[in-house]
């Protein structure tokens, strides 16, 4: 099945009324496409953070053996009926979801093709090194690690500053948000996503802005937008990173202490 056929089929049995914006199909579609163009279909890929698995399924209609998991701790997660939704969705799709208890799930180390993190980075409380460092351990020899992330400093947030409003999360969701923040804690730029490949040790594949979130602009603006970022196209609101485990891959838990990005391995 083509991307463009398998996000319709997901569009139409989607569970979640409006969770399917334009938006979230531009991300689908991106993902899809540097999957396909690295991955054959039947390869494995972990969706980590995948919430209701919409990109997983679209992969998984794509030919993919999806497995995705994540801890449901969101606010909307926990709202009646959500939960029953998702896994009734899941199980339908084909995807192997399991819900974990805020650590990482059981898999066998080598066993994935791809290990995807979407719209996850930006939300840890704490350095992404053990988190990351331990998901590569499922990857393959020379398995890839697909990152996206929004951009801390796209057009609208470089706007908002200048005329003195905040480029974080709005403070009202802040301030009213339940229990423990769940928002972004710290966002991305291409500088970050480089250092990050390299205490990873990992080799990059791709690295490049792209477009995730065009519903929350009007739509008289997309043209004029699509125009300054196609040219200025480090202010595009997010980044995808596809980065590949190098032959011999190691996790790097010290840092090099001669300051380099390089580390010990262990």
């Amino acid at each position: 099945m083509t991307p463009e056929e398998a996000l319709s089929s997901i569009v139409a049995e989607f569970p979640f009324e409006g969770y399917m914006n334009r938006g979230t199909m531009d991300a689908c579609m991106n993902i899809a496409g540097v999957v396909s163009r690295h991955l054959g279909p039947g390869s494995r890929i972990l969706d980590f953070g995948c919430g209701p698995c919409d990109k997983t399924a679209v992969l998984k209609l794509m030919g993919y053996d999806c497995h995705g998991c994540d801890d449901m701790r969101d606010e909307w997660h926990k709202r009646s009926g959500v939960m029953e939704k998702i896994v009734s969705f899941t199980a339908k799709a084909g995807i192997d979801f399991r819900v974990t208890d805020g650590g990482l799930p059981e898999y066998e180390k080598g066993w994935f093709d791809m290990i995807m993190l979407n719209d996850v980075l930006e939300h840890l409380h704490s350095s992404p090194r053990d988190v990351l460092n331990s998901l590569l351990e499922f990857a393959k020899p020379e398995g890839f690690l697909l990152v996206t992330v929004p951009n801390a400093v796209n057009i609208r947030k470089r706007v908002d500053v200048l005329f003195g409003r905040t480029n974080m999360p709005r403070y009202e969701e802040y301030y009213w948000y339940p229990g423990e923040w769940r928002g972004h804690i710290r966002e991305y730029v291409r500088n970050d996503l480089e250092e990050l490949a390299g205490y990873l040790d990992l080799e990059i594949v791709e690295l490049r802005s792209c477009d995730h979130m065009l519903q929350k602009l009007p739509g008289y603006a997309h043209g004029a937008y699509r125009m300054f970022t196609g040219i200025f196209r480090d202010c595009k609101d997010s980044w995808l990173l596809l980065a590949k485990k190098k032959a011999g891959w190691a996790a790097r838990v010290f840092p090099d202490p001669a300051g380099g990005a390089a580390g010990i391995s262990v």
